[in-house]
């Protein structure tokens, strides 16, 4: 598709997701290609040489997700205090574990310890389910990859069959006990601003990298309230949103 799409001869490409990303950047290193967002750190990811100037024909938006799920296993300690044992549940193990070493050692320093599960198809959910479960882990962090955000309500209800709480990065009306993440308006809105400066004349290799600046912070009662938790009225407090 990446192909198909550069033989069109484009101005500038928008790719949403570094798997669309790393695809577009296959198929030219001529063409300007916007990230719209990409998970990783572009420069980690290989993509830019600097935040700053990125050197290449990539830039755009990034969500600096390992540090975004430090943050999350953070809330969700506090959420839910005394919990020892952490899931995380994931796709494309190999791009997402190239940036767990943030979140595990975010969890080492919490005293918490992560059990990784990946998949590939949502038919694998249930196993990996059966396996947290034998693994008797207190709590489940969702990482945000598309198939997650995807299948995240048949992700959420699995959990709270396995009375798991869980945090993620979508919306708190999918059934997830706590979500945090950037406002995905104003990534929206960085991305066509980079497109502009871009069909005006600007050059992608000296326009900076931009990250999330607004982040979201939601508490589900609802799930809280079946999953029999009563949450910390700090935390409810600094919440910009709970769902009744």
């Amino acid at each position: 598709m990446a192909r198909e799409l550069v033989a069109a001869n484009p101005e500038v490409i928008i790719a949403a997701s570094d798997w669309a990303l790393h695809a577009a950047l296959d198929a030219s290193k001529l063409i300007p290609i916007v990230a719209s967002p990409m998970g990783a750190d572009p420069v980690v990811a290989g993509v830019a040489v600097s935040w700053a100037r990125p050197g290449g024909n990539v830039t755009g938006v990034s969500l600096i997700a390992t540090e975004l799920e430090a943050k999350r296993l953070d809330l969700l300690r506090k959420a839910v205090p005394g919990i020892r044992r952490v899931a995380t549940l994931s796709t494309h193990r190999e791009v997402v574990e190239r940036g767990m070493a943030t979140i595990r050692a975010g969890s080492v320093k919490a005293g918490i310890e992560l059990a990784e599960f990946w998949v590939d198809e949502p038919q694998e959910y249930s196993a990996a389910f059966a396996a947290m479960r034998s693994a008797r882990v207190d709590a489940l962090l969702i990482m945000p990859t598309p198939e997650m955000y995807r299948d995240v309500e048949q992700v959420s209800a699995l959990a709270l069959e396995s009375r798991l709480p869980t945090i993620c990065g979508f919306s708190e009306e999918k059934g997830c006990l706590i979500s945090y993440g950037p406002n995905f308006t104003e990534l929206r809105q960085q991305t066509a601003e980079q497109v502009a400066k871009i069909l005006q004349g600007a050059n992608a290799s000296e326009l900076p990298f931009q990250g999330p600046t607004r982040f979201e912070f939601a508490i589900n009662l609802k799930t809280a309230h079946r999953l029999g938790l009563t949450l910390p009225p700090d935390l409810l407090l600094s919440a910009d949103k709970a769902i009744e």
